[in-house]
């Protein structure tokens, strides 16, 4: 029986091979998904024709001696066919110089029927290449776990006429998890969704190029009409230094970079940004150098009236003072922000990172706060994963999709009470947290376990885990007041 596991399993060991001749895990993967785009596109014939000789038959039947050419002939053509691919495959290139290795790749992909799956095959190989190169190259990438995905967009709820939106897209997972809710809900592929829908931003050219792949092959888009993903810094708005009207979507789905600092920096002040040099936006509340809460500001100037937005964020933009502090008064009085998710730690790759999901909607009203009260699921406290052994899955985040109540969210209740001090579930009021001092939403309430129960301590190797964690967040949020200070 054909699994993920030993797909991704026959991937990994013909990617140690070609490691040894000096191809990295991301230059593998960049040749793996041009090599399964023929693939798949060979078999869906008859709706997606590419031009002669540019096809998977040709490439395959192409002898050894002469498949390196032909594949580097192949790219391109295609780079050059206009449209989506040539969008996909604009400066691709051959790196799989050893053409009997290359070969091999090629008759490797053409065993398995890759569209008949009943999984994500191309998802599970993206996965879990990533894993093994943080794990490898100490990368520390911050790929977002598509149990995070999913959950987030059970709670948004997208509509099929929606338009959906991630500022920094990366490889489109955000996307694809939408897209992963209609089918589930037998919502049908319409002209909106293959065309309309998704607005994204990356700066990355590669890691764009992925995007678009993963949307081609999940039926976005066709051979001439491609989605609208740009190869830009979406904070960067123009002279105008601000998002327009006809920019704004129903619903932004993101995890944005997660850095400290910028030196493209967004000011409010229009005579900074001519003396500073820094990039105007008379659309943020304030002027910050810091990527999350001047990512923040952008989404929330990104969203329609009624739009939503759940985005996963720092722990430091819950508690972070100056420009941190104005942004949640701000965030609370102009927004309904009224979900927060602890995310636990040892579900990225990277150690050390602290975050949470913020859901919050914009609607026009004269009315504020619009924020009435704020509603904490704590899944960090007590809670234990690792990327390899213990990754954390849908089922995880069970309790908390049912606690959000999408349909309906005048009906939740919290699990939390003081005859259960053990409850996850537990909303403060506004007037609570405006008074807190810098107004810190970084709350938490259950008890520590490791710190009451010293006779069933979790094993060294989760202890030790823990310990890195919190060296490695303690270190970033020093980083970040000396940022402020500076």
């Amino acid at each position: 029986m054909t699994t993920p596991s030993n797909i991704v399993q026959k991937v990994w060991s013909f990617c140690d091979t070609l490691r040894d001749d000096g191809l990295g895990y991301t230059d593998y993967l960049e040749q793996l998904t041009y090599l399964l785009f023929l693939k798949m596109a060979d078999e869906n014939v008859n709706e997606y024709i590419l031009p002669n000789n540019c096809n998977w038959q040709y490439l395959r039947n192409t002898g050894k001696l002469e498949v390196g050419g032909v594949y580097e002939e192949i790219l391109q053509k295609l780079s050059e066919s206009g449209g989506m691919l040539e969008k996909i495959f604009s400066g691709a290139k051959n790196k799989i110089h050893d053409t009997l290795k290359l070969q091999r790749l090629i008759m490797l992909i053409d065993e398995e029927n890759w569209t008949s799956q009943n999984f994500d095959v191309k998802g599970e190989i993206y996965e879990s290449l990533l894993q093994k190169n943080a794990e490898n190259s100490g990368a520390g990438q911050y790929f977002t776990p598509r149990a995070i995905i999913a959950s987030m967009v059970e709670c948004i709820q997208p509509k099929e006429k929606d338009k959906v939106s991630d500022p920094s897209c990366g490889t489109g997972g955000f996307f694809l998890g939408v897209l992963d809710f209609f089918q589930r809900h037998n919502v049908k592929m319409s002209k909106h969704i293959k065309f309309d829908m998704f607005k994204g931003w990356e700066i990355e050219p590669s890691t764009a190029r992925l995007c678009l792949m993963n949307l081609f092959l999940h039926g976005v888009g066709d051979l001439k009409e491609t989605p609208d993903i740009e190869v830009t810094d979406s904070l960067k708005r123009g002279n105008e230094g601000k998002v327009k009207d006809s920019e704004k979507v129903d619903i932004i789905l993101a995890n944005p970079p997660f850095g400290i600092s910028s030196s493209d920096i967004p000011t409010v002040d229009k005579k900074q940004s001519e003396k500073d040099g820094y990039f105007l936006r008379v659309d943020f509340w304030v002027t910050t150098s810091n990527k999350q809460l001047a990512f923040l500001q952008h989404i929330v100037a990104m969203l329609n009236e009624n739009g939503r937005a759940a985005v996963v964020l720092p722990d430091n933009v819950l508690f972070e003072g100056g420009a941190g502090e104005t942004i949640r008064k701000k965030l609370l009085e102009e927004t309904d922000l009224h979900t927060i998710l602890r995310l636990p730690t040892g579900i990225f790759y990277a150690q050390g990172v602290k975050a949470n999901v913020l859901f919050f909607e914009k609607r026009k009203t004269d009315v504020t706060p619009l924020t009435k009260e704020v509603w904490y699921y704590d899944y960090r406290t007590n809670v234990r994963h690792t990327p390899k052994k213990n990754p954390l899955r849908v089922e995880h985040l069970k309790e908390f999709v049912e606690c959000y109540q999408a349909d309906d969210r005048t009906k939740r209740m919290e699990t939390w009470s003081v005859k259960n001090e053990d409850g996850r579930w537990r909303k403060y009021n506004y007037k609570d947290l405006i008074s807190r001092d810098k107004t810190n939403l970084d709350i938490f309430w259950l008890k520590d376990d490791k710190l009451i129960d010293l006779d069933n301590l979790p094993d060294p190797e989760i202890l030790l885990d823990e310990i890195i964690d919190n060296i490695e967040s303690a270190l970033a949020s020093f980083k970040s007041i000396k940022e402020n200070m500076e």
